[in-house]
């Protein structure tokens, strides 16, 4: 891989983690598309995109850093007393019982996963079947919406059904880290389960978002420390990659920046039919390989 194609990797890369159109399956179908002479299935490749991802988690660290603060203190506070008392206690716990089923399922399927980031074809496959999670998900919100309109209870109440991350239960905490593994297969977006599994939960979409972002940075964090080690061995530019991460940081913090705003007021179903519509076009374009 060369200088100029670690860069655009790590902007392709940051500017997609945490859009729920999937990072991963754009990196691995791109390349081909491009006709780019390095091969996915190469034994550094996961570990180079593993260590654009911590781009990403700085960037989402930066971004939520008040916040992370106020889990952290909550996390320990909550285990030393045996009892949650406040709402940034019981984020850090949810966010605790959202991290561990990502984590099992990665260590047991390990292998498995590594061997998917070799096919364009399959990553093309899963970026369908992601559009039309999202657009499931939307589907089954606004007939969740619906409901809640034909409630009798005052606007303000209905309001409330749809609340902040802190309120979910640790089940559907679990439920959600669960979904997030699915992002382990190419084409599957981590950002657009773990919104869509939000929504399903009760969340607003702004609110949704922030408790996928805020899920994310651990999960990544531990996949750095697996992977990234084995970039050290001789011959890979670490230097280039590492300028790569630093550029997918900058283009993650913009990103989510803006989809805060968005999800204030907008929906995933756009996301959902762009990637039905690229990876029917990847596959259609890898098939007749041009």
């Amino acid at each position: 891989m060369t200088f100029a194609q670690a860069l655009f990797m790590g902007l392709l890369q940051g500017a997609t983690e945490l859009f729920p159109v999937s990072s991963l399956g754009h990196s691995v179908i791109i390349p081909s598309l491009l006709h780019w002479s390095f091969k996915q299935s190469d034994p550094t490749f996961v570990p180079f995109l593993v260590l654009l991802h911590l781009g990403t988690a700085g960037a989402l660290l930066v971004l939520y850093r008040d916040q992370w603060i106020a889990i952290i203190r909550g996390f320990f506070a909550a285990a030393l007393r045996g009892s949650i008392t406040t709402p940034a206690e019981r984020l850090a716990m949810l966010l605790l019982a959202g991290t561990i089923p990502a984590g099992v399922l990665g260590v047991f399927f390990e292998t498995r996963i590594k061997s998917l980031f070799a096919s364009p074809y399959v990553a093309a496959g899963f970026l369908v079947v992601n559009g039309f999670l999202l657009l499931g998900f939307e589907l089954l919100r606004r007939r969740a919406e619906r409901r809640a309109a034909l409630d009798s209870k005052p606007r303000a109440e209905q309001e409330q059904s749809f609340a902040e991350a802190e309120r979910i239960s640790f089940r559907a905490a679990a439920v959600i880290g669960a979904c997030q593994a699915l992002a382990f297969l190419p084409g599957i977006s981590r950002s657009g389960v773990t919104i869509g599994g939000g929504l399903l939960a009760g969340l607003r979409h702004q609110e949704a978002a922030r408790f996928s972002f805020l899920l994310a940075t651990p999960v990544i964090l531990a996949a750095g420390l697996v992977e990234v080690p084995q970039l050290l061995s001789s011959g890979v530019p670490v230097g280039e990659y590492v300028a790569a991460a630093i550029l997918s940081g900058l283009a993650a913090y913009a990103s989510a920046r803006f989809l805060l705003r968005y999800f204030r007021s907008g929906r995933l179903d756009p996301y959902g039919v762009y990637c039905v519509a690229a990876g029917l076009v990847s596959l259609a374009l890898l098939r007749f390989n041009l």
